[in-house]
């Protein structure tokens, strides 16, 4: 199926539903386990989950889908270090040293430090309209997480909490540098290595290993939970960019706040009501947006799933996949100097300045 930039809307508020599953899910299996062990759990089920299910696509050779290369490893290696390693701990030393009421809001600084570092450090193009729809969506993540009042308990540990959402911001943004590549291998990498993590620092903490049927209920949450989610995220980044890929995953608090009603008879509140109101106003305002200028594409050369739409207008090669559009296919390609005008996206193809506007 052919995807398009549009395609990248339904992809990361999938992702946001798929994460907010988590959450009134685990609140079963806290019952029997420490926090930090069961994140571990649910990070193991996505990794290994995500990677057996990449590895048949690879043996069986029918995956269109580009394996990362040499130069992926550098953005890859440090979005695992930044949020499979760095977050998780900062976040453990700093919940142990923050109230609940303060946690919960200041986690929501992930989204807020995600869409900064991809505005201004990443040069990722946005508007009033983006802006004001992100804090739309943020403000109503903010007030599901308000507990009626805001104890903080010390400066350290929001400080670390802050911390660790910055790392998770570092992470989103990382990511999306490798998203033309397989998000599968993505996931699996990534799902591994903050399992691994996050179970050693459980462990450490002196942590008792669960009964074998939370252990696997705890990884088959995390395979659909965590790694589907991750899959879908990735491949928003890669059509939609960093900053409005966040913002959608915003939408995940809601969606674990609703099946809580639904499944837990927790009661319908006028913060929940709330928090509807502005997530469906900042949705619209993203879903709405008519981002449309002549931009210029500069001749390159890579390697990634496509069809042959206007900006994959090339030939074959004797070597090349033998496909009909609209299936995609994959193979080293050359993008010849190109000047246009549509709506778009700041996907994969259109990461370019604005100086101009």
């Amino acid at each position: 199926m052919k995807q398009t930039t549009r395609h990248g809307i339904p992809l990361a508020l999938g992702a946001a539903a798929l994460f907010g599953l988590s959450t009134p899910f685990a609140k079963v299996l806290l019952g029997s386990a420490r926090p930090q062990l069961v994140a571990g759990f649910l990070y193991l089920g996505s990794g290994i989950g995500v990677g057996s299910y990449w590895l048949v696509r690879r043996l069986r050779r029918d995956d269109n889908e580009t394996p990362l290369n040499r130069a992926d490893l550098p953005w890859l290696a440090g979005a695992i270090i930044a949020g499979g390693i760095a977050a998780p701990l900062l976040l453990m030393l700093g919940l142990s040293r923050t109230r609940a009421s303060g946690a919960s809001l200041l986690l929501n600084l992930e989204g807020v430090f995600t869409a900064l570092l991809a505005w201004f450090a990443f040069r990722e193009n946005f508007d009033r309209r983006i802006a004001l729809g992100m804090m739309a969506i943020l403000a109503g993540a903010a007030l599901l997480s308000w507990q009626g009042e805001l104890r903080l308990g010390g400066a350290t540990g929001p400080l670390l909490i802050a911390a660790a959402c910055f790392a998770w911001g570092v992470d989103n943004n990382l990511t999306q540098k490798v998203s033309a590549s397989d998000p599968l291998q993505t996931t699996a990498l990534k799902g591994l290595v903050a399992g691994v993590v996050n179970t050693a620092i459980a462990l450490f903490l002196g942590a008792n290993w669960p009964r074998p049927l939370s252990v696997l209920a705890a990884m088959t949450l995390g395979l659909i939970s965590y790694g589907l989610s991750l899959v879908l995220y990735v491949r928003a980044l890669r059509l939609l960019g960093t900053a409005r890929t966040g913002a959608y995953f915003a939408i995940a608090p809601f969606v674990g706040a609703v099946l809580s009603v639904l499944i837990w008879r927790d009661p319908i509140t006028p913060a929940l009501l709330a928090a509807a109101g502005l997530m469906a106003v900042g949705v619209w305002l993203h879903v709405s947006e008519r981002h449309v200028h002549q931009h210029a594409h500069h001749a390159t050369a890579h390697d990634h799933a496509h069809v042959h739409d206007a900006h994959h207008q090339h030939s074959h090669g004797p070597l090349d996949p033998i496909t009909t559009d609209p299936i995609p296919h994959r193979h080293w390609h050359q993008h010849a100097e190109l000047i246009h005008t549509h709506v778009h996206y700041p996907d994969i193809h259109h990461r370019h300045g604005h100086e101009d506007m």
